[in-house]
């Protein structure tokens, strides 16, 4: 995640401190699912990043997931940020075109600010 100009990456790493610790482990435990985010700068598809959050093992890590994950979500930055943050409505960005998904509705449905560390200050 070093070396990204995504403000997602850094909340990615705090996520990723987070799922090592016992709130985190309780939360991958109810999640089980493994997600896999395309996140852009600007527009949609242009120049987007990759990050897997694996809430199987606990993890977070970048480049695509081995393998096919739960569900695949592509944003931009600010509109994810929004989402983690619980300021934008994950059905709300879908139906409003700013959230794509692939894979499990039943997966994507569980990826809520709930699951996010709560940020003292981005």
């Amino acid at each position: 995640m070093e070396g990204s100009k995504l403000k997602a990456a850094r909340l990615l790493e705090q996520m990723s401190a987070h799922l090592a610790t016992d709130a985190g482990k309780e939360i991958a435990n109810k999640v089980g699912f493994v997600y896999q985010l395309n996140i852009s700068p600007k527009k949609m598809g242009v120049d987007e990043e990759i990050f897997v959050v694996d809430l199987k093992k606990g993890a977070v890590s970048t480049g695509k997931y081995e393998g096919t994950p739960d569900a695949s979500f592509t944003f931009t930055d600010d509109d994810f940020l929004a989402i983690a943050s619980g300021k934008l409505n994950p059905q709300m960005a879908f139906i409003r075109g700013k959230l794509k998904i692939k894979g499990s509705i039943s997966a994507a449905q569980k990826f809520t600010p709930d699951i996010f560390p709560k940020p003292a200050k981005l």
